[in-house]
């Protein structure tokens, strides 16, 4: 494994090593992805394996441009409105898969869909173009556990290294991309992010928010238990009990603080890297959060604090 910042060689560099099988962590505007050829069966079940992923849990592939997901998979009226309006960044579509695409059938998880995202981050995008070829790219991180924002995250977080990690710096975003499933009639949310519903329903009109099977996702975080730290997590907490590491948000102060004025981007932001440095068993015994409000990607932070906060699947 090697850490390296990113240069005009280093691309060429990773690009190669995903042509080959390899696989590459890259950082992402939401949060590092650990990338394979999304074409090549052997390098996505290399990425299922590197975090110990359930094969039924599936993989969003990315793209460097929005006419690759025409060799992908079926496009609409409401991809078309929804890409120009918010690629590239944080929203992943589903879609359903074209007879002839060429993705591998593990991305899918067996489904006869498949998740596309185009990814607002200078180094991935030149990744992907170089590499020429979509990429599976999940969080680099053990499935279940907190997302990697920073490339020390990714170093500390996969019992299996990539040959790559490519050192962007901190993520902007901070938690994963909104999957919006297109597959029916009425689009519905499979999992919140940045980009709002709000937002998604001024550009198509109507959506619903997908209600959660965890015994056959449609789209990565749909999971019961996940982006789960060692410790425990209690949420809406408004003062630490014995033991506990406070994480506060805005009025309630903490050993720890989310935003100190309340912002909720910058929330999103410091969400995993905060909750990495709470889980440290030699100083606290469990984790508790203030409440965060649920509006805007507040939602989002709400999900993944309650999955982190779930009875822990010991399956993953």
């Amino acid at each position: 494994m090697s850490l390296v910042t990113p240069s005009p060689e280093i691309i060429a560099k990773a690009a190669a090593i995903l042509r080959d099988g390899g696989l590459v962590a890259f950082p992402t505007e939401t949060v590092y992805g650990l990338g394979g050829d999304a074409t090549n069966n052997v390098s996505v079940e290399r990425i299922y394996a590197a975090k110990g992923r359930p094969s039924l849990n599936p993989l969003i592939v990315h793209v460097g441009e929005r006419a690759w997901v025409n060799n992908i998979a079926h496009t609409d009226a409401r991809f078309e409105k929804l890409a120009a309006a918010f690629w590239p960044g944080p929203l992943t579509l589903v879609l359903l898969r074209r007879a002839d695409c060429t993705i591998s059938k593990i991305v899918s998880a067996g489904l006869n869909s498949v998740a596309v995202r185009m990814p607002d981050h200078a180094v991935a995008h030149d990744l992907l173009l170089a590499t020429g070829r979509p990429l599976a790219a999940p969080s680099a991180n053990r499935s279940g556990f907190m997302s990697p924002t920073d490339a020390a995250h990714v170093m500390s977080s996969l019992d299996v290294s990539p040959e790559l990690i490519i050192d962007g710096g901190k993520c902007r975003v901070g938690v994963e991309s909104t999957v919006l499933d297109l597959t029916q009639s009425t689009a519905a949310i499979l999992r919140p992010g940045s980009v709002t519903r709000e937002q998604i329903e001024a550009i198509i009109g109507p959506v619903t928010v997908g209600a959660d099977d965890p015994e056959a996702p449609k789209a990565p975080g749909q999971l019961a238990s996940h982006y789960a730290p060692g410790l425990s997590v209690r949420l809406n907490a408004s003062e630490a009990r014995p033991g506990e590491a406070l994480i506060g948000f805005g009025p309630v102060a903490g050993v720890l603080n989310l935003s100190k004025t309340g912002d909720l981007a910058e929330a999103a932001a410091n969400l995993f890297a905060i909750l990495r440095q709470a889980d440290n068993a030699t100083l606290y015994k469990s984790i508790a959060v203030a409440p965060i409000p649920e509006q805007g990607i507040g939602l989002a932070i709400n999900d993944r604090l309650r999955r982190a906060a779930a009875p822990r699947n010991t399956a993953v």
